[in-house]
């Protein structure tokens, strides 16, 4: 069948040719330009046309035999419905008078346009929303990071501080016995100054002592002789 065949054969149900010429070619181009835009046309029961990409690559000329390399291409591709599989394997039965063998779209489902508009608004709002919680995980991140960053800069100063603190303990320590040790020697050299006055004053005293016992001596030596 080819177009005008298939204009032929829905123009009954058009009401005429030229309406049906006119159906047929308006859906025929909606289709082109959704599946040259990239967009995936899909038709419940009779099936879908979408856009797909080749990549470049070798093939062979089949008259010649000669390798030949293939640039990168694009091309469209139709994936056949299941009801359309159905029925051209012979497992379900055609429908027989005015019945349509593909089953109609279900119902709401022919707004698709501001369907398909709804759902990339909130396929962006999504991304959107997932960059901006990425970004405040990372900025809350960076910010645990900083913050144990300088506790572990005011660990290390505190103790730091406190091992000068303990080095100048054990110092003062150290230096304690010395300076008792210099306050013993002040007390005994204030002790010997205190004592050697009264060793002079004691001295002094025992000296007229000896001059007595001179005395007696040669009084002693002076009767002796007159006898």
């Amino acid at each position: 069948m080819n177009k005008a065949q298939l204009v032929e054969a829905i123009a009954d149900k058009l009401g005429g040719r030229q309406q049906a010429a006119d159906a047929v070619d308006a859906v025929l181009d909606a289709m082109v330009r959704a599946v040259v835009a990239g967009d995936r046309v899909s038709v419940t029961g009779f099936g879908s046309f979408e856009k797909v990409d080749r990549p470049a690559r070798y093939a062979r000329n089949p008259q010649t035999g000669e390798r030949v390399r293939v640039k990168k291409t694009s091309v469209p591709r139709f994936r056949a419905g299941q009801g359309f599989k159905d029925l051209v394997s012979g497992t379900k039965k055609l429908p027989k008078g005015d019945e349509v063998a593909v089953k109609k779209a279900p119902k709401g489902s022919l707004s698709g346009g501001a369907s398909a508009t709804v759902k990339k608004a909130a396929a962006k709002k999504a991304t959107t929303a997932k960059k901006a919680a990425a970004k405040t995980t990372a900025t809350k991140t960076a910010a645990k990071k900083t913050t144990a960053k300088k506790a572990t800069a005011t660990v290390k100063k505190t103790a730091a501080k406190t091992t000068v603190a303990k080095k100048t303990t054990a110092a003062a320590k150290k230096a304690a016995p010395a300076k008792k040790a210099t306050a013993a020697a002040k007390k005994t050299t204030a002790t010997a100054k205190k004592t050697a006055p009264a060793a002079k004053k004691a001295t002094a005293t025992k000296a007229p002592a000896k001059k007595t016992a001179t005395r007696k001596a040669t009084a002693k030596k002076t009767t002796a002789r007159k006898k």
